[in-house]
């Protein structure tokens, strides 16, 4: 094809140039500081807190209750750990999931092993998906935190986020969601779905890098995480990212503004790579729910196969994908996710994440295809493994 093909759009977008022209006047032109008085910094102040009317607008929350952060892991570390802290009286039980992002799954490590915090790991079903009964029946006395994301980053499957919101709600305890990967795919409305907290990051919607944001629903008692000066309203010192926080208010509401028809493309493209995959590539499992998904991913699984191998051969032929989480791609261990919804190390091994863009073509999408069924059957022409199922299969 001769050009790059990018499909990794979970670990990153590429920036919109509508939100690279917003920002650069806060770089050279509006550069003051937010928090002095003189009239160049009331215009970054002013840009900021446009910027924050637009992400909660699509949240349908209050401008103040959108708070600054330097992406999503800080926002799921500052929802967890100062949650855990100013609810300490109640208790210190939080429960979680066995599939969520590391962001959440090492700060409950650190709660546990530094804080006295009880952590209980959910099961997921077999699309990985919660089971809301086990989540009912893992509520005692002393839990005060329910973190669970609202779509997962490797295998797309969406969670009942309103009926865990319910949940928490009856139940007195704060939820908090990790949407990096929804935000900006998926409508959302704190206020109908329950949510007290909820994480996202701008550079997963064409944003920048280096800026996400916390949402804190007014009255949640919730500690400072960055001690300091008075910015975010005294809850997260430091000067803020102007630059950032002006493109991320764009991101957003580029987003917002073109969600329904460029999920439905990405839902069209998406559906069309895995059935492809699915009839043309023996041997071979979609991972996550076929339906109740992000409308961009595509986790397969291919037997008797390295994903590692996969990615590098389709590196070479210009395509961009990932085996998982990019936050742990250095890491040859098989995805917590996929063993999580059952599978085994071997198959696990064997996982290809593609996650399309809005730049994404049906042209891309039938060379990629072509290509993978290309490298899996030069891959398993090389395993041992694969040839000694294929002579139990003549057997038969």
């Amino acid at each position: 094809m001769g050009k790059l093909i990018y499909l990794d759009n979970a670990a990153t977008t590429k920036t919109d140039p509508k939100v690279v022209e917003a920002m650069i006047p806060y770089f050279s032109e509006n550069y003051g500081n937010p928090s002095s008085i003189y009239e160049l910094a009331g215009k970054s102040k002013t840009a900021m807190e446009e910027a924050r009317e637009k992400i909660a607008g699509v949240l349908n929350a209050r401008t103040n209750e959108i708070y600054f952060t330097a992406g999503g892991s800080e926002a799921d570390n500052w929802a967890l750990v100062a949650a855990f802290d100013a609810y300490a009286q109640k208790g210190n039980h939080i429960i979680t999931t066995k599939i969520e992002h590391h962001a959440i799954l090492h700060t409950c490590e650190y709660l546990e092993k530094y804080r006295g915090a009880r952590i209980t790991y959910l099961d997921v079903d077999e699309n990985g998906i919660v089971k809301l009964d086990e989540l009912e029946k893992a509520i005692t006395e002393e839990t005060i935190l329910i973190s669970i994301m609202f779509a997962n980053n490797e295998i797309g499957s969406i969670q009942p986020v309103r009926e865990i919101g319910m949940i928490a709600r009856e139940h007195q305890i704060l939820f908090h969601t990790d949407a990096v990967q929804a935000f900006g795919q998926l409508p959302i409305d704190v206020d109908a779905l329950n949510i007290d907290m909820l994480s996202s990051s701008a550079h997963k919607i064409n944003g920048p890098k280096g800026i996400g944001f916390l949402y804190i629903r007014k009255g949640v008692k919730i500690r400072s995480f960055i001690h300091g000066g008075a910015q975010e309203r005294k809850r997260r010192a430091g000067t803020e990212n102007v630059p950032g926080i002006v493109g991320y208010g764009e991101a957003a509401r580029l987003a917002e503004e073109s969600r329904e028809e460029r999920t439905a493309r990405e839902q069209e493209l998406r559906d069309y790579l895995i059935e492809r995959i699915l009839k043309e590539v023996p041997y071979c499992r979609l991972n996550g729910d076929q339906k109740r998904r992000l409308p961009n991913n595509v986790n397969i699984s291919f037997e008797f196969i390295e994903g590692e191998s996969l990615l590098l051969m389709l590196d070479g032929y210009g395509i961009c994908a990932s085996s998982g989480s990019a936050c742990t791609s250095g890491s040859l261990d098989p995805s917590h996710v996929l063993l999580a919804i059952g599978l085994p190390h071997e198959i696990a091994h064997g996982s290809l994440r593609l996650t399309l863009g809005k730049e994404t073509t049906k042209e891309e999408i039938d060379y990629t295809v072509d290509k993978i069924k290309e490298v899996v059957s030069q891959l398993r022409s090389m395993s041992p493994l694969y040839e000694d199922f294929m002579k139990k299969q003549n057997r038969k």
